[in-house]
Order: structure tokens, then sequence, then C-alpha cells
């Protein structure tokens, strides 16, 4: 079905298609401006830049003129998010009531990565197998076998249970994994049943993650998508760091155990090869093990002598991994041959393939193979024994997205509410987030929120606060978190820039909670993050200890969220390996990397924890800044001239 020329008037006016479908429908002047930019950029085909304020409404905005490119130019049009939240709110909300409002002139579906699939093949031999491959996961197994056939989707988020990763890891739905058109289950697999759909729609909703993964494996001359023409990525500026993600490494002491003990556990004498008669290969997982905890226990070790620092050089320690695990994969290999069990040899083949990729990642690490990466190890103390990681991420993300995304698709829309580090309209408020991302030439366009934060928003400033870095920081931190959730009875989120501050003031501060009979929501505790806000969202007057995930991307409208503390200006810990390595690669261009990188980046994540008060038009409350950096520096104004205007109080003492 053709779609004639979406006039924006006859769209989004007063008398327009969306007023005649929703009675409560506003007419925003902002929304209009933007759905004009996002519908003449898809059509003459360049790249744009659009930050739109908090209540702008601008999926509505961006997603008329994805269907009219769609349709028009017969081709699909992808559309990214980052957060769980949006995507569902596009596919079950905002994309319904489109295709009402347009006569169902086009066809939307929602991709998937593989990984969130069942597969029915692998499902089946795992219950055939699976006396020897698990420790106590028949039960789960069960349950989900009696699922899988009443599943709409196979996904397993579907389930009403959570599954251990060993069961997931099992019967997954995987590339390298798959038998396609040959595999018995091909009619019902429930994965390429949503590749299917996704064949024929016009508009596909991704995660920034899939696009990330697409867009890597094009460049290897393969996809995990459909082909698109044009791309819309909502929630933009968080594509730097899902980019760093793709393009560095990430290698756990957990992954190396979790793939060794899925191949034998020694402890509990199970695993795939359990019971095979392979005593060479389980030999082999043994000796595996051994080194692993050898080499982690020395990368432990090499962190504690050079004092946390974490930046590793080339060969920073001897290479005792990778020889055992190239042997296991060898010996794994040589089994498939002698194996008349198809669904066996694909496992095997899975193996191999998990153990080649591994010992890769490891000898990049080990080499610092590539000299645009910094490398580093992380040391985490969120479980009973410190979890070791070694990492990797670009020094400059943006030359990677550039040749990934910008220079292989003739139009990429690119929308957040936060952009821009002012309020200007021109192109000067996009060059810091342009230059992360490689965006060369585009069109800018800053839409400022319809709400009216003069009456909505008072802000304090504490200006005679001790200075962040000062050991009295901390105590005169809590006494004002006392003071300001006073003032609105609780219903607060205090933002944090560390978790160690976050739980120094957590402990300073329960007693008087408990006394104040105020609920204490702590970010990083035994109770996860969609749970805390769960809880916080019921509107008992609790208030919410986070750090960096609730700067953003965290939407409490109404009461429930009255009150934002900032209680550090969030600058990234210049110690950080990563930040470290760009700050030298910063100077080492001739330019001064706090005002090129450090500032600009805090004033974006300033902007977000901002945004979190005020998500609707009735909305009121209050945002209470301790870092007296605001007034007291001279930079302190790129953080106050960058949210949108409000009242101000600097407080006296």
């Amino acid at each position: 079905m053709t779609v004639p020329n979406l006039e924006i008037l006859e769209i989004f006016g007063p008398g327009g298609r969306f007023a005649c479908c929703f009675s409560d429908y506003e007419d925003r002047p902002q929304q209009r401006q933007m759905a004009g930019a996002v519908q003449d950029a898809l059509k003459k085909h360049y790249h744009l830049a659009v930050e739109a304020g908090t209540g702008i409404g601008k999926s509505f905005a961006y997603l008329v003129g994805a269907i009219e490119a769609a349709k028009q130019q017969k081709c699909k049009v992808l559309i990214s998010t980052y957060t769980i939240t949006l995507q569902e709110q596009l596919v079950n909300k905002d994309i319904p009531f489109l295709a009402k409002a347009l006569g169902g002139c086009f066809e939307a579906a929602l991709a998937r990565g593989r990984n969130n699939f069942v597969c029915l093949r692998r499902l089946e031999f795992a219950r055939r197998k699976q006396q020897g491959l698990f420790d106590a996961a028949t039960e789960e197994l069960l349950r989900i076998s009696e699922w899988a056939p009443q599943s709409k989707e196979g996904l397993f988020s579907e389930l009403g249970f959570v599954l251990s990763a060993q069961v997931i890891g099992a019967v997954k739905s995987e590339h390298g994994n798959c038998k396609g058109r040959k595999c018995g289950h091909f009619n019902k697999c429930f994965y390429w049943k949503s590749r299917r759909r996704l064949q024929t729609a016009d508009i596909i909703v991704a995660n920034h993650a899939l696009l990330f993964s697409d867009l890597v494996l094009r460049r290897q001359k393969t996809s995990i998508l459909p082909d698109y023409k044009l791309v819309i990525i909502d929630e933009a500026h968080n594509i730097e760091n899902v980019a760093q993600e793709h393009f560095g490494l990430d290698i756990s002491q957990w992954r190396v155990n979790f793939l060794l003990r899925s191949l034998y556990n020694s402890r509990t004498k199970k695993g795939f090869l359990a019971g095979t008669g392979h005593t060479k290969a389980v030999e082999l997982v043994k000796l595996c093990e051994k080194a692993s905890e050898n080499f982690f226990d020395c990368a432990m070790q090499w962190y504690k002598n050079n004092n946390g620092s974490g930046r590793v050089r080339k060969k920073f320690t001897e290479d005792i991994i990778t020889e055992p695990l190239k042997n296991l994969r060898l010996e794994i290999t040589g089994l498939i041959k002698k194996t008349d069990d198809e669904d066996e040899r694909f496992e095997l083949f899975r193996f191999s393939d998990l153990l080649m990729v591994l010992q890769a990642d490891l000898q990049d690490f080990l080499d610092c193979s590539n000299e645009g990466n910094v490398y580093w190890i992380e040391v985490s103390d969120k479980f009973k024994r410190k979890a070791v990681s070694l990492r990797s991420a670009p020094l400059n993300p943006a030359v990677n997205i550039k040749q990934c995304l910008f220079d292989k698709f003739e139009s990429v829309i690119l929308t957040s509410a936060t952009l821009c580090c002012n309020n200007k309209g021109d192109e000067s408020g996009f060059e810091f987030f342009a230059r992360q991302v490689g965006l060369e030439k585009f069109k800018p366009l800053r839409l400022g929120s319809p709400f009216d934060y003069q009456r909505q928003v008072t802000m304090y400033i504490e200006p005679d606060m001790p200075l962040p870095d000062s050991s009295a920081f901390t105590e005169a931190a809590a006494e004002k978190i006392k003071k300001y959730v006073k003032l609105t009875g609780g219903r607060a989120f205090v933002l944090f820039t560390s978790y160690q501050m976050l739980e120094t003031v957590a402990n300073m501060l329960s007693d008087w909670f408990g006394e104040n009979n105020i609920e204490m929501l702590v970010h990083g505790g035994p109770i996860n993050r969609t749970e805390l806000l769960r809880q916080f969202k019921m509107d008992r007057g609790s208030v919410l200890f986070g750090t960096d995930s609730f700067w953003q991307g965290v939407d409490v409208p109404g009461q429930a969220l009255s009150n934002v503390i900032i209680v550090k200006l969030p600058f990234a810990v210049p110690t950080h390996p990563l930040i470290e390595g760009r700050i030298e690669h910063i100077k080492a261009q001739g330019q001064n990397p706090f005002f090129e990188y450090q500032l600009p980046q805090a004033v974006i994540k300033f902007k977000q924890g901002f945004g979190r008060l005020i998500r609707s038009k009735t909305d009121t409350g209050i945002i209470a800044v301790l870092d007296s950096r605001i007034v007291r520096k001279n930079y302190g104004r790129e953080f106050l001239s960058a949210i949108e205007e409000c009242r101000i109080e600097v407080v006296a003492d």
C-alpha cells in the first residue's frame, strides 16, 4: 500500500488526524517543527540531530516521517532505542495508535537479539542429555518444555520464573548452532518466525546493542537484520557508550569459568562431557580451569601491585592461559568427527567456536594489539570474591561509528533530550556530541520543552558547602540531604557519582531515615534496579539513593518524585584507565581535555539528572545541588546555561 504525502498540519494540527483519534490531544508547535525536520531529512537524505526537550512527543514526530519514507521510498526504516521502556512504548502504544490514525497503512515489527529466543531443537537435546549436562536443572528443563509449545513468541522474558544461566546457555537460539531450513523445527522456530515478520515490516524497532551488532557484522559482509536504508536513533546520547562496548573487549573470570564448567564441572561431575568417555577432553578442561585460576590470580596481584590503577601495557603478565585453551579447542574439534549424533556435533562446534573466540580475545588483551584502544583490569567488589575483568575500549569510538553508520547510510536521524551543552539553537551546542560520535555533516535542531519550568521547578544551590575533594564534604552532604528530604517529605532521588560515596552516606543516614519513618532504597544492594524503581513509584514517600543508571532513562511522573538531590557535579573519575587514556589522547592533539571532554561530558550528564524531575505539565518539585563549584567556579555557569530556565535560589547558611 502506498501512502500519500503526510502533511504535518493535517496530522498534528488542532483539527488533524491525531486530534480526531485522541480526546486529550495537545497541539505542540515543537512537535510539528520536529516532524517537519525529520520528514525533510529522510526525503532529501541528510543527517539530522535533534535535541527535543521533555514533553515534546518526539516519538510521534519521527514515526510519521519514518512511515512516509518507508512507503514512498519502498525501503525499511530502522528505529533504535537504548531502553526497553522506550521500545515497549513504541511497540505497544505509539505505533498501534499511529496505525489507527493513519488507517493501518504500514507494518512494524520489534527486532530482538537471537539469544532471547528458546531453540526447540536444543531444548529437545538438553532434555535428552540432561542427566549429564546439569547440576540441578531437571525441574527447570521440565517447566520450560511445558511452556514452549504454548508460548507465543518463545522469549525467555515470557517465562514466569527465572532460568539459571546454565540452562539458558544450553537452550537459547544461536547463530553458529542452527540448522536453518534443514532443522525439523524450522516451521515452528520462534527465531525464524520473528525474522519473517521483520522481512515484511516497513518499520523495524531495535535497541542500540542490536543495531551495533548488525553494523559490525555488515562490515564483514553479513548481518542479523534485514536490509534497511534509513536509521532513526532515539536516546542517541548513549550510542558512544554502546559503540565502545562493541569495539572493545570484556573478558570476565566468570565468562571463562562458565564456559569451562559447561563442558565439565570438576566439583559436580556434570557438564556436556560428563559420561561421554572423552577422558582426554575432561582432563584438558581441568588443566584450563587451573590455568584460568592462576592467570586471574596473577592479574589481581598485578592490579594490587599497581595500587588499583588498572591500565595495562603489552605482556603485563605471562601468558599461561591461551595454550591450554588452544589444546582443549583442538581436542573438542577432533571429537566432532567421532560422533554420529548430529545434535551433539552442533554443540561441539559451538564449544569449539566459543573457545576460539575466547582464546583470540585473551591474546588481543595480552598483546594490547589495537593501538587505538585502552586496555585495563577492572575489579568489582559486589561479590563475596572480588570479580576480575579484562577490558578494552577505543580511545576514539567516533572513528568506528562514522565508518559503520554515517558513511553507510544516506540519512541518520539522532534525537534525545540531552545532546547539547548549551541552550543555543545553532550547531555549537551539538559540537561535543557530534565530535564524540563522528557526526560531521548534519543539520542541527534544538527544541526546548513545552513545560513551564519557571513555575514547576525551583533549584536550590548550596554555595557554602566544602569542595567535594575536602574531607568535610561527605558529612556536610549528609546533613544537607536530611534538610531537603524533610522539605518534600521524602519522594526524592539522591544522585551520586560513585557507589563508594553512596554506601558511605547511606550508612551514615540509615538510623536517621528509620527515626523519621522514611524508607531508604539503595541502588547496588540486594534489590535489583527494576524492583527499586517499582517500589519507589508506589509513592510511599521513599528516598532512592542511585548512581549512574538513575541519572537517565528513568521516568517517574507525578508526586512520587518531587525532589532530585545532585550530590556532586557528575565529572567522570579522571583516574579511570579509559578516561585517563582519552585525556592523554586529547593532550597529544594539543587540546585542553577539561574543556574539550571532561566538562561537556559532565554538563550532558547534569542535564540528564535535572531531567528526571519534570515528566509532565502537572509535575512540580525541587532540585538541590550540593556541589558549590556550580557557583564558585567559572565553569559552573556552563551547567546552569545548559538546562531549562527555572527559578534558582542560592541558599545562604
